[in-house]
């Protein structure tokens, strides 16, 4: 590694405390990265055989921290306290990742399955090891892919059990959470219109469809096509902007 400058030789070293990986390891998923930490996690994430190990033994035991003591499950107080030992506010849109990685059914629950398989996965077996990930889980969120695949996990995870549609109230707080991320200008515009004009539950067309139109369409609607595809509230919410001015300067 000495032959290395110093900004490799830093970017080395930031991996193998993020991953755990050998410095071998770090080596070969940064040079097939183009040296881009981003990139290089992907590489280390998505090749099992050189993630670092998760001893179950050990992950049981992090489940038995947090597990409810009178459901075999990790609610909303073992939440909390996961939360605390990892130092990230509850409301923090990196929980939303871990959910999605654990591909955990329910918003504030985790099964013994759902925890157990997806802490292993990520090679993750003490508090250390997980809070060491969150950076990488974080970088996720720009990768296009991953961030539609995080979206659209989203509408599941956050409705109700049994119901069809996600409650406006949840489906506005999750986007202001989602398009922070993403900066979406139009995202406030959004959830004013749903609540002045729509105060229905949203239907996962709608969700799905919106993140397409945040995404393609430019926020002075210079591009907006009024004969596309797009749903009803979608069409309402152009026209609103319209009526109230917010397009060209006032979208920037």
């Amino acid at each position: 590694m000495n032959k290395l400058g110093r900004g490799h030789r830093d970017k080395v070293q930031q991996f193998m405390t993020i991953t755990g990986a050998s410095e071998k390891m770090a080596l070969q998923a940064l040079k097939a990265s183009d040296w881009h930490l981003e990139g290089a996690f992907d590489v280390f994430y998505s090749h099992p055989q050189v993630r670092s190990y998760a001893d179950s033994r050990h992950v049981e035991e992090l489940y038995n921290r947090y597990k409810d003591p009178y459901v075999d499950m990790i609610m909303v107080d073992g939440i909390t306290l996961l939360c605390t030992d990892l130092q990230v506010d509850p409301q923090d849109i990196v929980m939303l990742v871990v959910s999605w990685h654990m591909k955990a059914a329910t918003m504030c629950e985790f099964s013994k399955q759902e925890f157990m398989s997806g802490l292993q996965s990520l090679g993750i077996d003490n508090i250390d090891k997980f809070r060491d990930r969150l950076q990488y889980m974080r970088s996720e969120l720009k990768d296009e892919q991953k961030f539609r695949e995080i979206y659209n996990f989203a509408f599941g995870w956050a409705k109700e059990k049994g119901q069809k549609s996600l409650a406006l109230d949840t489906a506005i707080g999750m986007w202001q959470l989602l398009f922070a991320e993403k900066q979406w200008p139009l995202v406030d515009h959004w959830c004013d219109f749903l609540q002045a004009r729509h105060n229905k539950a949203i239907s996962r067309d709608t969700w799905s469809q919106l993140l397409e139109f945040a995404r393609t369409v430019d926020p002075a609607l210079t591009n907006y096509d009024a004969e596309g595809a797009w749903p009803y509230l979608i069409d309402e919410f152009v026209e609103y902007l319209h009526e109230n001015g917010v397009t060209g300067k006032g979208a920037e």
